[in-house]
């Protein structure tokens, strides 16, 4: 299991800015700016060629 996929199942502890049903968005540990923000899909996708066409529309969407 990834580190993000534990911020994602609350076994780690993240400053969660934002969240829904496909994405949760939390302030870096470690920011190199002012405002440092991840964006990370709750949908594991473990390679890029395991990606379908709904995957890309997800995140256009964003």
């Amino acid at each position: 299991m990834t580190i993000f996929e534990k911020i994602v199942a609350r076994q780690i502890p993240a400053k969660v800015v934002w969240e829904d049903e496909d994405a949760v968005a939390f302030h870096d540990v470690n920011p190199q700016a002012p405002v440092h923000v991840l964006i990370v899909p709750k949908k594991v996708i473990p390679r890029l060629t395991d990606a379908t066409d709904d995957d890309r529309l997800a995140v256009i969407a964003w």
